[in-house]
């Protein structure tokens, strides 16, 4: 008897991580995007060491080293007074410690790479318009129900279906996510309209009160992405919203204007409401299981969305990889391996919003003296439970 498909619902960086890595341990999938086209919005992310090894992994490093733009240094700069707080370089010594560098790179240009893979493997079948809306299991196999009336038949399901994912709704029924309050607005400029004194090759944040500014190289130095974030109380989530450059303006009146001159030559504003959730216990149920945001939804703060996504990714290859046709067993020491690392990333991206990116008065202070006084090498020890991860480990 053949075996049954893995259902992946989602055709994010996430969703595609997932079936090639499946793929790659000889696991037929198919991926059910509900957009007509599997494609990806946003422009920058950030991608650490523990994504590098989650490429190589899946066969794609190669591919990912070239749309990469690798910066310099994570800047970080006093958005009140203007002054440098700290610098973390990502030179040889950084890539030594880590085995793998740190780099920039558009989120379209990530995605387009696990597509091309997906794309040319035999086991992997993608197909747009199909929403996962629901499941029913025997204890042998997933019945996946879609929007548009399809049903499949799968050895398991994936739900990376983000952060109002519907097969989070029915496994875990949470509701809504939390809305942090926090707005966050995105543009990409032409590397000529950034401020001279300010292309620096370094993913650069500005902190201030409530506020902060991160700008940094995108395609090879022809663009610079721009994300500007500041507290406006907002109740109602939003995403892509278009919006006038008065609106952005608003929250960062009160920082030097340095740091507020580029919002003036961004353009095409959009914003986006931060949310997250708690983390929680359980996210499989038989032979279903979360992946990436729709298991885990995290703040911006660590840069590490996409990096966890694609981690878990690694590690649910790897555990089918361990237990053969025992699909239930396989999915739990999947959540098992990766509970506590991702539940850890979700908290300390809320610490690290309210005591380093947006911190004021005596918190800033503390903040800024201890940040300056941190040689790279304690840097580096700081940041090893995260950029040493690999997806294999906890």
């Amino acid at each position: 008897m053949t075996a049954l498909p893995i259902i992946i619902a989602g055709g994010g960086i996430g969703g595609l991580a997932a079936a090639l890595g499946l793929a790659r341990k000889g696991r037929s999938c198919i991926v059910l995007e509900r957009a007509s086209e599997l494609g990806e919005i946003g422009a920058g992310i950030q991608i650490g060491p523990n994504a590098f090894h989650c490429f190589d992994y899946l066969g794609v490093g190669d591919e990912a080293r070239e749309k990469a733009v690798y910066i310099d240094s994570l800047r970080l700069m006093d958005a009140v007074n203007g002054e440098p707080i700290a610098t973390i370089p990502l030179d040889e010594s950084f890539r030594q410690r880590f085995r793998n560098p740190y780099a920039v790179v558009h989120r379209a240009d990530l995605h387009a790479v696990l597509l091309e893979a997906c794309r040319t493997s035999e086991r992997v079948e993608l197909r747009g318009k199909h929403a996962v809306k629901t499941y029913l299991q025997d204890g042998d196999s997933v019945r996946v129900e879609c929007g548009n009336g399809s049903c499949f038949e799968a050895g398991a399901l994936i739900g990376a279906d983000g952060l109002r994912s519907d097969i989070r709704q029915q496994l875990v029924g949470d509701g809504e996510p939390r809305v942090s309050g926090h707005t966050t607005y995105r543009s990409v400029i032409p590397t000529e309209k950034m401020p001279q004194d300010l292309r620096w090759n370094a993913a650069t944040l500005w902190a201030g009160p409530k506020c902060h500014i991160v700008h940094y190289p995108l395609k090879g130095w022809k663009l610079f992405n721009l994300v500007v974030t500041y507290h406006n109380d907002v109740e109602q989530a939003v995403a892509g919203k278009p919006v006038s450059k008065d609106e952005v303006r608003r929250g960062f009146e009160h920082i030097t204007p340095r740091a507020r001159r580029i919002i003036e030559h961004g353009e095409d504003w959009k914003l986006w409401v931060l949310c997250d959730r708690d983390p929680i216990l359980d996210w499989v149920d038989g032979r279903v299981a979360l992946l990436g945001d729709a298991a885990h939804p995290m703040l911006q703060y660590f840069a590490q969305g996409a990096c966890m996504a694609l981690e878990d990714a690694v590690c649910l290859s790897h555990m089918f990889e361990l237990h053969g046709d025992d699909i239930a067993t396989a999915l739990k020491q999947y959540m098992r391996q990766r509970r506590v690392r991702t539940a850890r990333v979700q908290l300390d991206s809320r610490l690290i919003g309210e005591y380093i990116y947006h911190a004021d008065g005596a918190t800033a202070e503390v903040r800024n003296h201890i940040m300056s006084n941190l040689t790279p090498e304690q840097w580096f020890d700081k940041l090893g439970w995260l950029y040493g991860g690999t997806g294999l480990d906890s």
